[in-house]
């Protein structure tokens, strides 16, 4: 059951869902400004474009790298984070779109 917009009622329920847990929406805000809240960390590719690398966000939550992978998976799936491979690092950065429609369906702006 699609709307016009391309977001159907299942891909909002996961999105939500996914973001239902406080890690993982911690983990989000952390990617909405890469640039800042993962300074400390010597980029491995541009941050910006390509995203930042699982590692970093696991020494930054200090969660283990099973969790961190577990909680990366489950956005990626909802579609809220893109992944992209760098080598043997993966890195996230957010689906602005998918969050955009999410929170226009969420607003009722749809």
């Amino acid at each position: 059951m699609s709307d016009k917009d391309g977001l159907s009622a299942n891909e909002l329920l996961d999105a939500l869902k996914a973001l239902a847990n406080p890690v993982r929406l911690q983990i989000m805000d952390w990617l909405r400004d890469p640039v800042a809240e993962f300074a400390e960390y010597d980029p491995i590719a541009d941050r910006i474009e390509v995203g930042v690398c699982g590692s970093h966000i696991k020494a930054k939550s200090g969660l283990a790298q099973s969790t961190v992978s577990s909680y990366m998976t489950t956005l990626e799936r909802a579609g809220l984070v893109q992944s992209t491979r760098v080598g043997k690092w993966t890195h996230y950065r957010r689906n602005e779109t998918l969050l955009r429609q999410v929170g226009d369906k969420i607003a009722g702006n749809t």
